[in-house]
This record gives C-alpha cells, sequence and structure tokens, in this order.
C-alpha cells in the first residue's frame, strides 16, 4: 500500500514568505519521502526557510511556471510526485487520501480540493467558486496541488514554454498520448494568504494569459471553428454558470456576483493577452 514515504513533494516559490514555512512543514508533518523547492531568486527570506525545512532547494530562472515545476521534477526519485503550491497547506491524513484516491481507481494523477479560512466577501466568494466548480470525481484538467503517478511525469513533463497553462497542457497530452484519467479526489487542502481581492485579480489574470495560450496554441494547430467556441465560452462555463447549477440556491444568490466579476476579469486578462503583440 502507498505512503506519504513513496512521494516526492516538488514546491515552487518566488517571494513566498507569507506562507511558504506552513507549506513545507505540513509537508514534513505528512510525511513526504522528498521534500524539493525551485525558488525563483527570493528576496523575502523565502529561500532562507526553504534551506531550513526542504531536503533540496534548486534555483528557477523564472521564465515560467512549467519549466520551474520540472526542474523538481527531474530530480525526484520517488514512486508519486506532488505539485504543492506555496501557498497551500496539507493538513493531516489528506495526503493519504490523495493517494489512496489515485491508486484505488488506476489513475496517473489526481488533484484535492482547496479552501480558505475566513467570511468576508472575497474568502466566500472563492470558497463557493471551488466548492461549486470543483467536484470530487473524474476530471479531464486538473489543477495544483496535483499528485501523479512519477515515473510517467518524469519521461514526459510539463511543455517548459507554458507560463500558466502548464496543467491544461499535460493532462490534454496525456490524455491523447496514453489514455491517461484523471480526478479530483475527495482530499481538502488549505490556501493561506490570497484572501484579498487584489490576490483575485492576480489569479484572474494568470487564468486569462493561460486562455490565451491555450487558444492560441490550438488555433496553430487547426482547431475547428466548434472547438474555438467551445474554448471561448469555457470560463463562462466553469467559472460562472457551472458553480451556479452546483450550489445550494442561497449561496449561488449570494455568490453570483463575485463570480460575476472573476469571470469578467478573467475575459478581460484574455483579451489583453491576445492584443499584446507577438
Amino acid at each position: 500500500m502507498a505512503s506519504a514515504q513513496d512521494v516526492a513533494a516538488v514546491v515552487c516559490t518566488m517571494n513566498s514568505g507569507i506562507s511558504v514555512r506552513e507549506c513545507l512543514t505540513s509537508l514534513r508533518a505528512a510525511g513526504v519521502g522528498e521534500l524539493i523547492v525551485v525558488d525563483a531568486s527570493s528576496s523575502d527570506g523565502t529561500r532562507e526557510i526553504a534551506l531550513e525545512l526542504a531536503d533540496q532547494v534548486v534555483d528557477d530562472p523564472g521564465i515560467g511556471l512549467g519549466n520551474a515545476r520540472n526542474i523538481g521534477i527531474a530530480i525526484t526519485t520517488a514512486t508519486y510526485v506532488l505539485n504543492m503550491g506555496s501557498d497551500n497547506v496539507m493538513p493531516a491524513g489528506e495526503l493519504d487520501r490523495m493517494l489512496d484516491y489515485l491508486t484505488s481507481r488506476d489513475l496517473q494523477g489526481v488533484s484535492a480540493q482547496t479552501f480558505i479560512s475566513g467570511d468576508d466577501f472575497v474568502s466566500r466568494g472563492l470558497n463557493d467558486w471551488r466548492r461549486g466548480r470543483f467536484l470530487p470525481g473524474p476530471s479531464a484538467v486538473i489543477g495544483t496541488p496535483t499528485l501523479f503517478v512519477g515515473e510517467r511525469l518524469r519521461s514526459h513533463p510539463f511543455d517548459a514554454s507554458r507560463r500558466f497553462s502548464d496543467d491544461s497542457e499535460l493532462c490534454e497530452r496525456w490524455s491523447h498520448e496514453f489514455g491517461a484519467r484523471f480526478a479530483i479526489s475527495d482530499a481538502h487542502v488549505l490556501e493561506i494568504g490570497k484572501t484579498s481581492w487584489a490576490e483575485v485579480v492576480v489569479r484572474c489574470r494568470m487564468y486569462g494569459i493561460s486562455d490565451a495560450e491555450v487558444f492560441a496554441v490550438g488555433s496553430r494547430e487547426g482547431w475547428s471553428l466548434r472547438r474555438k467556441l467551445s474554448s471561448l465560452l469555457h470560463p463562462a462555463r466553469v467559472d460562472f454558470y457551472r458553480p451556479l447549477r452546483n450550489l445550494p440556491a442561497l449561496d449561488a444568490l449570494r455568490s453570483a456576483p463575485f463570480l460575476a466579476g472573476f469571470t469578467a476579469m478573467r475575459y478581460a486578462s484574455w483579451a489583453r493577452t491576445a492584443a499584446r503583440p507577438k
């Protein structure tokens, strides 16, 4: 039976001082066999904390998240690889839940459900968005934190050219090439330090850049009109309609303004990215 000792955790950081100690401490407490930090020249004490708690700290040249993850993944040796955000905290027992979900269903990768503490507008909005959007079960694409089969991830890693769409590219490529299957597990992971509206804006900006990357690559590869329309409708479908459909009526009503703003900012970021000179 797989255990946390069979897991190598890779954490990519860049000035993550507000959260990285709690993140790494939780992974140590979870009992991971390897703990690797890939740091992009942090200047806020992040690297010093990583040197204290991680097994290895390696340099990230800062050209994209896909490349940073690959740097860490390449030096892992464990059976499974966990890609953990520097703002994620792994509660006791939840890594074991991810492992059990992965191994018992013959999957190539699983993610966890993430939640934040707080009862303000942003915290409630983010939690309602997640609760309505990321339901446990099969999923074509999974996002951080993700647990993958290590051998497959080391031999077929992320696309290093992707800045923010690395998760979706990898899942789609694996599904096409190997028939790989993925799922959102019933494990719960906390997210800290991301409860301000400014952080929501940053998240939407990254999602919009990812949308633009995916659409541009797909267009070059000859997507049909139907596939392009599906891509264009994706943010509205997954960030607005799906949460509203899955949430209880009162929660859906409460979260509708947040979801509408979130979706609009994601589209705005997509448009800005697409309009930039190549």
